[in-house]
């Protein structure tokens, strides 16, 4: 006896697919303020886009996210609380960045964990190259920031060497990492994975010049 699928939930205005998306956002028509934008590149289930936009309502976050399962179900928790400052993206961050960012119009970035794409042959696959970086530096406003965390030491060296010999980066101390005092104390769900492994969590901070 087949089964009826589950319709799927339309989540918008917190869910929308970069194939809907033409153009350049209008931040303000988006959020319906003027208040400073930061976005969260692979925000993956939410953790950290959920936490900021509790945490600081004064700020509007707009995460994008690759995986389409993992990004809806992002939204689905900013749907739960009725959150106005944040959105979720589905769709690929660096199209998103090409296609939809206006220069110089984001707070700041930040890409936390991203996928290291372990195999030789598949480290190509990488977000951070020099294409990657050019975006950012594009994206950021002056005096802006990008934050990016990972537990792959291999990985971080080529985040650093990218970022730090930017020509329109400067590095930065990076905020201290959360103490870890109980499972929820975490950036993210990889962070708090990789604490628990005992893994070192590499962690970067640069200003926009």
């Amino acid at each position: 006896m087949s089964t009826m699928s589950q319709p799927i939930v339309d989540l918008r205005p917190y869910f929308t697919p970069l194939a809907e998306l033409e153009g350049l956002l209008d931040w303000k028509m988006v959020f319906g303020n003027d208040h400073p934008v930061e976005l969260d590149l692979g925000c993956g289930r939410g953790k950290f886009l959920l936490d900021s936009s509790l945490n600081r309502p004064e700020t509007n976050w707009f995460g994008v996210e690759l995986d389409y399962t993992e990004g809806r179900r992002a939204a689905k928790r900013l749907a739960k609380r009725e959150l106005p400052n944040a959105r979720v993206i589905g769709g690929d961050a660096k199209q998103f960045l090409t296609n939809q960012v206006a220069s110089h119009s984001v707070a700041a970035a930040h890409v936390y964990f991203p996928d290291p794409w372990w195999k030789r042959k598949h480290t190509k696959r990488r977000l951070f190259t020099d294409e990657f970086a050019d975006m950012l530096a594009r994206v950021v406003k002056h005096d802006g920031f990008v934050h990016s965390w990972t537990d792959v030491g291999d990985y971080f060296e080529v985040i650093s060497s990218l970022m730090n010999h930017h020509a329109e980066f400067i590095s930065e101390t990076p905020p201290p990492e959360p103490a870890g005092a109980d499972d929820m104390d975490f950036l993210t769900n990889f962070h708090r994975r990789g604490r628990k492994m005992g893994c070192n969590i590499y962690r970067g901070l640069w200003r926009r010049k």
